[in-house]
């Protein structure tokens, strides 16, 4: 998935360009399938219920401008749990460190107080901001745009803005040089074949999520988390464990299903992406856990945390890198 971590970085040179990047926007404007176009990799899961990310996703990009990383953070909103609160202070910790903020807008959807929340948050940061119009696939005529980049560009003159369909993969090229053109001249962090830092542990458990999020809609909105219990290697068969959180006994139900369909029907989906993205044979058992209040529990917290780099460690290798 993340790739060999066997090639070296890039060396030194005056023509390379690296640093780091966050995708910001509310819950639901398309960051994940951004970053996703961007690494050409999955590496973030995707879904139309908003506030998918719950972590930051470190995707790794590296060409011949040098190297972006990328966090995928969790969207804008306000806080209602201490999980929800760790979501945004992961937001406004990105946003002090970055390089470059990528500010995403839904143009399917009207401008509204969400984003007025949002172009005040940007508006004194030091990172350079491009504005970025998403989902330009969806509106019917390209003049639907114009309403909303006046807007934009009333609320911050001078940012560039570029619409794009992460999808279809316009405007992609455009905005990574306006991406590039804001990261500052250095050597890449990482291997130039490493495409993400989150442990397969992680991923496991996102793509079980995802899964699950696919197939309940509207009946489990945010009240579902998930974490790999068993990562064994030893056999020849590589052998997961994963344990699905839900917040009362209704909505275990929910998960299992009439006679256990709904349960299986995600770890089978499940297990048919994972076997594709890792290469191997695997064995991936579901549990369900009824706790009432694991949003705020620091401990099933800890346990759902991607276990990796964050910009302390990438700014560590900056420090090696120029040594």
């Amino acid at each position: 998935m993340a790739g060999s971590e066997n090639s070296p970085p890039n060396p030194h040179s005056e023509d390379l360009c690296s640093g780091t990047v966050a995708l910001v926007g509310r819950p639901n404007a398309g960051k994940s399938t951004l970053l996703n176009a961007f690494i050409g990799d999955k590496v973030a899961i995707v879904s139309d219920k908003p506030q998918t990310t719950r972590n930051r996703i470190i995707g790794i990009l590296t060409e011949d401008r040098g190297q972006a990383v990328f966090f995928d953070l969790p969207g804008v909103h306000k806080p209602l749990h201490k999980m929800n609160t760790r979501m945004m202070k992961e937001v406004q910790s990105a946003l002090e460190e970055v390089d470059v903020v990528l500010h995403l807008v839904d143009s399917s959807e009207p401008w509204g107080g969400g984003e007025e929340y949002l172009v005040e948050l940007l508006a004194n940061i030091r990172p350079k901001v491009v504005g970025v119009l998403t989902k330009i696939d969806l509106l019917s005529a390209k003049t639907d745009l114009l309403p909303l980049m006046e807007r934009y560009v009333e609320r911050r003159p001078g940012t560039p803005l570029v619409p794009i369909s992460a999808i279809k993969g316009d405007g992609l090229d455009e905005l990574l040089g306006e991406l590039f053109n804001g990261l500052p001249v250095g050597p890449s962090f990482y291997p130039a074949d490493l495409t993400t830092t989150q442990t397969e542990r992680f991923f496991v458990a996102e793509v079980v999520r995802e899964k699950l999020l696919e197939r309940t809609r509207n009946e489990l909105p945010y009240t579902t988390g998930v974490i790999t219990d068993l990562f064994d290697e030893s056999g020849r068969v590589l052998h997961l464990e994963a344990v699905i959180y839900v917040e009362r006994k209704s909505q275990k139900g929910i998960v299992i299903g009439k006679g256990g369909r709904m349960i299986r029907a995600v770890g089978q989906a499940a297990r048919e992406e994972l076997e594709a993205v890792l290469g191997t044979k695997i064995y991936l058992g579901l549990r369900v856990k009824v706790h009432p209040r694991w949003r705020d529990d620091p401990r099933v917290l800890r346990e759902m945390e991607p276990g990796t780099a964050d910009l302390g460690d990438i700014q560590g290798l900056v420090t090696e890198n120029e040594e």
